[in-house]
């Protein structure tokens, strides 16, 4: 799940890397020629929108957790992410064919969400556009809008996504996130692998197969699992989140410098990770932090790749959209061409249930 995709698009051969990255993420996640040929499509459509209409931007391809943490079959999702001028009329865009450029494949965004198994849009005139796109093994098994965790015990269910971008030019991130649910806890995890290259990725795959195996348990005793699992590893600094739906509350707990910040009502605040090393120098005591978690709340987690100063988002619109999309917003507005990554970057966030549809914003 550490093997991640980030193409710069400015000029047009870089289409065909897109291209080909999106056929090399799904030959990873085992999807058959009919997705592979969707993948492909809507990889080549986003990158050629970039050059056509943005000025140029990034695409970013994630293998992910499918929608039932069950199965755990891999999704290839794609990410394009500009500061161009935006999209003036989001609706029209969205219709199958629509363009303003003559040489156009003719494929548009909306041929792109109709194809895709999960699809969101956040575009403000001005700023610019970020376009998710996801590809499930199969088409039928989770509706385009459907949450990334189901209901519990008859409660609204809560969604999470996320981006992972690896340290140019390797293709496998020292970053990983997952989820995953016992019962009315969904815990929500976030690694960031000591350094970056394939040691770093080894130590946060091994704490996300952990967590997978360990969810029943509170954050305090998850991360001391993992401080066990990790020490063959180089360490990692992990931020964990469980997320109780009986008694809606979030708590926290972390150990190294993975960041979190929480939104409760129409305030952001910092949730402050200890000091130490998972698998190399974990503390004697770990401090959990308990939350109440409201229809409005929002988390964010973050590895060190993400500039320590980033804004929330405040948008009330931009919060309602899928999670992998915010964070996706997160990660390219704290981005700049003058302070480039140093180091693996991942952005993942827990939101509560939305229905709101990509074409909604009036």
């Amino acid at each position: 799940m550490n093997r991640a995709w980030d193409v710069p698009v400015h000029d047009s051969t870089r289409v065909r890397d897109v291209r080909v990255a999106a056929e090399a993420a799904c030959r990873d996640a085992g999807l058959d020629a009919h997705r592979t040929a969707n993948a492909a499509l809507v990889a080549t459509e986003l990158a050629t929108n970039l050059l056509k209409h943005a000025g140029g931007g990034r695409v970013v391809v994630n293998l992910v957790d499918g929608p039932e943490p069950g199965g755990r079959t891999p999704a290839v999702q794609l990410v394009s992410l500009d500061h161009g001028p935006g999209i003036p009329d989001v609706a029209a865009a969205l219709r199958d064919g629509f363009t303003t450029a003559s040489t156009s494949l003719g494929a548009g965004l909306g041929t792109c969400r109709r194809i895709a198994d999960g699809f969101d849009l956040y575009s403000v005139w001005g700023r610019g556009t970020v376009v998710l796109a996801r590809i499930d093994p199969a088409p039928t098994a989770v509706p385009a809008q459907a949450p990334a965790a189901a209901p519990v015990s008859g409660r609204a269910a809560a969604r999470v996504g996320g981006i992972n971008v690896p340290l140019a030019p390797a293709e496998h991130s020292g970053d990983a996130w997952t989820w995953a649910r016992s019962g009315p806890l969904l815990t929500f995890m976030l690694a960031d692998g000591l350094g970056h290259g394939t040691k770093a990725a080894h130590a946060s795959a091994t704490a996300v197969d952990t967590v997978r195996r360990s969810a029943h348990l509170p954050p305090a005793e998850i991360l001391r699992r993992l401080d066990r699992a990790l020490r063959p590893t180089r360490g990692a600094a992990v931020a964990v989140a469980q997320l109780d739906h009986d008694d809606a509350h979030l708590s926290f707990a972390g150990v190294g410098n993975a960041g979190a910040r929480l939104r409760t009502g129409d305030r952001w605040h910092h949730l402050v990770s200890h000091p130490g090393i998972v698998g190399a120098a974990f503390p004697a005591k770990v401090p959990v932090q308990r939350s109440p978690w409201t229809p409005d709340s929002l988390l964010v987690l973050h590895s060190d790749g993400l500039p320590s100063r980033w804004t929330p988002p405040d948008e009330p619109y931009l919060l309602t959209r899928d999670p992998a999309l915010i964070a996706a917003a997160v990660l390219r507005d704290a981005s700049s061409a003058a302070s480039p990554a140093r180091d693996d970057t991942s952005v993942a966030v827990l939101a509560p249930e939305c229905r709101t549809e990509a074409h909604d914003r009036p």
